[in-house]
């Protein structure tokens, strides 16, 4: 019962802490933002490759902490993962090492309708 409890409080610190740290925008708020920003694809490279959004950088999640020098503080940065998941993870990890500026595309790549680029 104790576990359970604390699952729950850590589910809802986790979420409550993403939604402050990250600020979800519809497609047509990312669209009109993402060209002047970082926007950066943190699925893996099997997924990314069958199908990004154009102008996209890889930089899936379970290597954000070698490579999250890669990503520049002084611009805004856009994240996207299928659905959402991945995203916040990868935003925590952003806000830990000093990135103030993120957002995520709310309902991930599956629910993106603009162009796709496919390797």
């Amino acid at each position: 019962m104790v576990l359970i409890a604390g699952i729950v409080a850590y589910s809802l610190y986790t979420f409550f802490y993403q939604r402050k740290i990250l600020k979800s925008l519809t497609e047509e708020e990312f669209r009109a933002g993402y060209r002047k920003a970082q926007l950066i694809d943190i699925r893996e490279p099997n997924e990314f490759d069958g199908g990004h959004i154009w102008g996209a950088r890889n930089i899936p999640l379970s290597q954000m902490r070698h490579r999250y020098k890669e990503i520049r503080k002084d611009q805004p940065v856009y994240l996207y993962c299928q659905n959402t998941t991945r995203s916040g993870r990868a935003a925590q990890q952003l806000k830990k090492k000093g990135y103030n500026d993120l957002y995520m595309l709310k309902g991930g790549f599956r629910s993106w309708t603009g162009k796709v680029k496919k390797k």
